[in-house]
């Protein structure tokens, strides 16, 4: 698949503009020549915090 059929792709499945689609850098994926990648998930785990600090409950045995 050509990179403008799945831009198409993308723009239809989306609603938005093939230029939208391409502006916001979207793209197939490619394999990093380095083997390292980002995983999104873990860094937004380590991200996350609570708003309320959590008390610990004591166990009755």
């Amino acid at each position: 698949m050509k990179s403008i059929d799945l831009y198409r792709a993308v723009a239809r499945a989306t609603g938005e503009t093939v230029q939208t689609i391409k502006h916001r850098g979207f793209g197939p994926d490619e394999e990093d020549k380095s083997g390292s990648y980002i995983d999104w998930d873990a860094v937004d785990l380590r991200r996350n915090t609570s708003l309320f600090s959590q008390r610990s409950r004591k166990q009755t045995t």
